[in-house]
């Protein structure tokens, strides 16, 4: 005979908990633990699936890098069968070291500038009530969804009056104010989640208000600067139109001043019928890995200053 089934104890009327160590019944097909374990499940797979098509691209460039022609235009999916290094030494000698060096001054003085300019106007847009506020700041957002090609002619005219064509600081200039609205409207909305009550105190202790903003404003806007700066660094790397108009020889004694996604295209064009591709590989990785180090260096700081603004 089978043994007779046991009711729960009860207390007062109220069944007792099972003690521990007790067996928990299986999750049931309607059951929320069901729920949670397939959703982990489809949002682990589409993250996985993401990540492959990510890094098969970028390890198929690099490893393109090593190959000759033949190995390319035969096997594209293949392992190099001869590591060729040198072929790094070419793409910097044919140009790609020019270019670099080109990307790099005016991005030295583009992307500070802007965040200096843009923390500033978030700032007082953010703490300091005035008329036109309100107007200023939506100039700002407005800015960041008017498209960079309706104001190409009119910008390459103006840039030309100002005779700054085909210069470094004609091109910060532009970048500068390309980055600007994005900068404001982000580093405006981080600045409207700091205490009040810090800033409040600096004043009462003497600090003039572009003390309080430079020495206790600023630092505590840390990971927001961090975040807005890795995407402007990232935009300003990677801007083609911009530089495609204004960074053109005038003459032919003017001197090529192209940037590196320029220089990519030129080293293509360039080559015509004698092709190498693994420089143009090569020359793609170089211009790409400063741009993984930086992103991979500061993801954290990138992911805490997207989050902080929804947690304070």
């Amino acid at each position: 005979m089978s043994a007779p089934m046991t009711e729960p104890a009860k207390v007062d009327g109220a069944a007792v908990p099972p003690q521990r160590g007790a067996r928990k019944a299986p999750p049931r097909p309607g059951d929320k633990r069901t729920e949670g374990v397939a959703l982990n499940v489809f949002s682990h797979g589409f993250l996985a699936l993401w990540a492959i098509l990510i890094i098969l691209p970028l390890l198929w460039l690099v490893l393109s890098s090593f190959k000759t022609d033949a190995q390319i235009g035969g096997s594209a999916l293949g392992w190099p069968s001869n590591w060729q290094f040198d072929v790094f030494g070419r793409a910097w000698n044919k140009g790609i070291g020019d270019y670099f060096a080109n990307t790099l001054i005016v991005l030295v003085f583009s992307v500070p500038l802007t965040m200096l300019l843009g923390a500033m106007a978030a700032y007082v847009l953010a703490r300091y009530e005035f008329p036109g506020n309100r107007l200023v700041y939506y100039f700002f957002v407005g800015g960041a969804m008017f498209p960079v090609f309706l104001a190409l002619v009119p910008l390459f005219f103006m840039v030309k009056r100002l005779d700054m064509l085909n210069t470094y600081q004609g091109l910060v200039l532009v970048y500068v104010a390309y980055s600007l609205p994005f900068t404001v409207f982000f580093m405006h909305a981080f600045f409207r989640t700091l205490p009040t009550a810090v800033f409040e105190a600096a004043v009462l202790d003497g600090a003039s208000h572009t003390r309080a903003f430079f020495q206790v404003m600023l630092p505590m806007a840390k990971p927001g600067l961090l975040s807005v700066g890795i995407f402007n660094v990232l935009g300003q790397w990677n801007q083609y139109i911009l530089p495609s108009v204004l960074m053109q020889p005038q003459t032919s004694s003017d001197p090529e001043r192209y940037v590196l996604t320029q220089g990519l295209i030129q080293l293509q064009q360039q080559q015509g019928y004698a092709t190498d591709l693994p420089v143009l590989f090569a020359g793609v990785t170089i211009a790409m890995v400063p741009m993984l180090i930086v992103y991979l260096s500061f993801q954290r700081q990138v992911q805490a200053g997207l989050t902080s603004a929804t947690l304070k």
